[in-house]
Formats: structure tokens, C-alpha cells, sequence
């Protein structure tokens, strides 16, 4: 059984690092609450890896089915999530320099930083279509004839350490910022706002050239 339980936290780790990139998406963090104080972004930080954890075990766990419930098919749900993406990158490179982004928070709203930390912050930008629609993919494409226990203890594992590879990541964002200094946090959140619009258009064009190619031949 533990062979069993490691292989199955290898491939679900593995599939979703590449997806998430927690240090890499920490920018993006960095660049979204710049305006905020220390501890504020560390409270954004924990609730992030918290309502991340949650969106990967509820994937993995009834993802597939949950969609089929309401009849959403994974290529719509790319395009919602491209949209939404391309909406907060814009929103960020249309912000002043370090004041707060268009729908943000003021720093010591501790219920806003909940709402702030779940969107856009965790939904999309962390764990947004791409990372449900891999989830998902996992939770239904494996072997029916696979030990349960194994494969969710093994699952919720890997979803456990990606969360605080989150969290770790996320905390300590501000130590970029730091280095940078002022002017180059703002340059970087400038040149992240960009890189996320693209990524929003290409998960929109994803999306769109699935549910196209998906469309009946008459």
C-alpha cells in the first residue's frame, strides 16, 4: 500500500507543480497586494493556501462530476477562466503605481482579505481552469480497479504540500519586493499585468479551439 499511496502523490504532485508554479505565480501575488501591509499579505497567504487546497481536493474528489452536473464542459470553463484572467491582468496594468487594484482591498478589511484572497486571488490566478481541468483529468482517468484508500490518501497528500508550497511561497513574496525596491516592484507588477492578459487569451483561445474542434462535422 505505501508504493501504492507514494505513486499516487508523485503523479498528482507532479501534474499539478507545472500547472500552479507556486514560485512563479508568488509574483503575480506580490504584484496584486504591493499595496498591502506585511501582515495583511501574509493573512491573503494563508487563506490562498487554504481555498487552493480545497478547490484540488473537491476537483479531485467530484470535479468531473460537479461539471456534468450543471453541464459545463472543460473547454467552457477554459474560456470563463480566460476571461476572467485577462480581466484582472488588465485591471492590474491599469492601476496607479502602488495603490490598491481595481476591486482590491484596503489594508486591515479582514473580511474583504477573505473575498480578496478567494478572487481573483486563488480563483483563477492560483488554482484557476487549468489546474481544475488537470484534477480533473486525474480523478477521472484513473484506473478503476485502483486501491481507493491508496489513491486518496495519496492524492490528499499531494494536494497538502502543494498548499504549503503555496503558503510558503506566497509568504514570502515580499522579500522580492524588498530587493527590488518601489519603482521595481512596480515595473514588475507592470510586466506580470501583461503576462497575465496573455495568459488569459491563451486560455480563452484553448478553450475556444477545443469547444470548436469539439463541434459536430455537417
Amino acid at each position: 500500500m505505501l508504493h501504492a499511496l507514494s505513486d499516487h502523490f508523485l503523479i498528482v504532485f507532479a501534474a499539478l507543480f507545472p500547472i500552479i508554479n507556486p514560485p512563479g505565480t508568488a509574483l503575480l501575488f506580490l504584484a496584486l497586494t504591493r499595496h498591502l501591509q506585511k501582515q495583511d499579505r501574509a493573512l491573503l497567504a494563508k487563506w490562498v493556501a487554504i481555498y487552493s487546497s480545497i478547490i484540488m481536493a473537491v476537483s479531485l474528489a467530484i470535479g468531473s462530476s460537479f461539471l456534468q452536473l450543471f453541464g459545463i464542459s472543460v473547454p467552457i470553463l477554459r474560456i470563463a477562466g480566460g476571461l476572467v484572467v485577462t480581466l484582472s491582468g488588465w485591471q492590474l496594468l491599469r492601476a496607479p503605481a502602488s495603490g490598491p487594484v481595481a476591486g482590491g482591498v484596503s489594508t486591515g478589511d479582514g473580511t474583504d482579505l477573505k473575498q480578496f484572497a478567494f478572487y481573483p486571488l486563488t480563483l483563477p490566478l492560483t488554482t484557476g481552469p487549468g489546474t481544475i481541468a488537470v484534477t480533473i483529468a486525474l480523478s477521472t482517468g484513473r484506473s478503476q480497479r485502483a486501491d481507493m484508500t491508496s489513491y486518496a490518501l495519496g492524492s490528499l497528500a499531494a494536494v497538502l504540500a502543494m498548499g504549503l508550497l503555496i503558503f510558503v511561497s506566497y509568504r514570502f513574496a515580499d522579500r522580492i519586493g524588498s530587493a527590488l525596491g518601489k519603482s521595481g516592484t512596480d515595473a514588475l507588477a507592470r510586466l506580470f499585468a501583461f503576462i497575465l492578459i496573455c495568459i488569459g487569451v491563451q486560455l480563452f483561445w484553448s478553450g475556444f479551439t477545443e469547444a470548436w474542434l469539439s463541434l459536430p462535422v455537417r
